[in-house]
């Protein structure tokens, strides 16, 4: 028998209906887990991250847990926000679901987890339980929340988090259902402020107020028992042509994990870069060509997309991470599209401003099926000076994406040059990021009690 989407939700948040979290599962969260830590040392000292941590300072926080992975302790929703605005400052945390769904819940667990000593099976159950509800609401909405300019990571991230530390503080079901409605009323974020300092803040906010929501249910603050479906609901508000699915919840027949994985970014610029950057340094490591034989470059990608990376003369690094013309010439002067190639010092680079200019971006419907917004395919197609023409050719997946995955090595890779100016990779803590979920001797929560890293 079905029920009601806000209700067949809650019972599922209190009761998901699996004890252990499925071995084949581990690698996939463990690299959750280390891809979230390493874009947060990354972010550790943005001005928006200290922004923020002298926001919570400013205000007084009750010292209860870490907070970028210092010594310094913090009540749970403040550790929680700091931490996602670091991990999400240099948009190089991991994709899945039409948005970010790791750098809100693992903040979010983390914080709360350590609060509650938590042992790594609650944590991954719960971090599971919010993919999960993310998964549902996401895949109800047939339209792009991106075109009517709504950020998936907050707008969604907001109720999966409440959703996971619902679960993690093991409400009852009439809690959790009151969780997430108090939790669909705080969900905001807009694409308008992608390329600012703002951006960032949308996954602080999510992951503070997923907490802020499940310690209002705790305290009998109630919500509409129908939110998520109702008329003037959740879906309905933020659906942009009002096709949204409100019908009654189905318990799908597998973990949707499964089905969507998790795609670790290779780059620190927007996703919806990633498949052209990868065809201008494929093609610039085939063929060998200089920048003055550069003649034009035409990418081609869906009309989402492109509406995404909306900065076409980009004058800061932030703005930088969402222009499609950036991506293309950093690609090619540079031959890489990493951090030390994202900074103001580098856009202001004469050759770069030049190589923009040539950039002549394409435009094709969306239509993939399992990337919402993207084309079936993007590419690239080089004209060279004496007439040559390099063409990429359809390119379906990003480097990094859940079908064409990293190798393990390349994502130690990553993790090395995030903690880069922390000096040596910190070994210990990487080394227990990958034993999550199989240490048995001490929970991730209760070991992190014991570290500080280095400042």
């Amino acid at each position: 028998m079905s029920t009601s989407l806000t209700q067949g939700l809650a019972q599922f948040i209190a009761q998901p209906g699996f004890e252990k979290v499925p071995v084949d599962a581990l690698p996939l969260l463990s690299n959750a887990f280390i891809d979230t830590v390493a874009c947060l040392f990354s972010g550790k000292r943005e001005p928006v991250t200290q922004a923020a941590l002298a926001l919570v300072r400013e205000r007084g926080s009750h010292a209860r847990v870490q907070v970028l992975m210092g010594a310094e302790r913090l009540d749970p929703m403040d550790a929680a926000f700091v931490n996602a605005v670091a991990a999400h400052a240099l948009d190089y945390d991991d994709m899945a679901l039409n948005g970010h769904p790791s750098v809100v819940l693992v903040p979010a667990l983390l914080a709360a987890g350590q609060a509650r000593g938590a042992s790594d099976t609650e944590l991954l159950r719960a971090y599971l339980v919010g993919y999960e509800v993310w998964a549902e609401l996401v895949g109800r909405e047939p339209d792009s929340l991106h075109n009517k300019g709504w950020h998936p990571t907050s707008v969604v991230g907001t109720v999966a988090v409440a959703a996971a530390v619902a679960h993690l503080e093991r409400l009852d079901a009439p809690a959790c259902a009151h969780a997430l409605g108090i939790a669909a009323s705080l969900a905001s974020g807009l694409m308008g402020n992608f390329g600012s300092m703002t951006k960032p803040l949308h996954a602080g906010w999510a992951a503070a107020h997923g907490i802020e929501a499940v310690r209002l249910a705790r305290l009998g603050v109630s919500a509409s028992d129908h939110v998520l479906e109702s008329p003037t609901g959740y879906l309905a508000a933020l659906s942009p042509q009002g096709r949204a699915d409100r019908s009654p919840w189905q318990r799908p027949s597998e973990l949707r994990l499964y089905r969507s994985g998790l795609s670790i970014k290779k780059y620190p610029v927007c996703y919806a870069a990633h498949r052209v950057i990868d065809g201008v340094l494929d093609l610039r490591e085939r063929h060998g060509f200089s920048i003055e034989q550069i003649q034009r470059f035409v990418p081609t990608l869906s009309d989402v997309t492109r509406r995404v990376l909306h900065a076409h003369s980009p004058t800061t690094s932030l703005q930088a991470k969402f222009s499609i013309e950036f991506a293309c010439a950093m690609a090619a002067l540079e031959g890489a599209v990493s951090l030390p190639q994202v900074t103001d010092a580098q856009l202001a680079r004469p050759e770069l401003q030049a190589l923009m200019l040539q950039v002549e971006a394409r435009t094709v419907p969306a239509g993939c099926p399992i990337e919402p917004g993207f084309a079936l395919h993007d590419s690239v197609r080089i004209e060279l000076r004496d007439g040559t023409v390099l063409d990429s050719g359809p390119i379906r997946f990003a480097r990094g994406h859940a079908l064409l995955p990293l190798a393990q090595h390349e994502i130690r890779g990553k993790w090395i040059g995030c903690l880069a100016a922390e000096g040596a990779p910190q070994q210990a803590l990487l080394e227990r990021l990958e034993r999550l979920g199989r240490d048995s001797a001490e929970s991730l929560c209760g070991w992190l009690a014991k570290h500080t890293f280095k400042e």
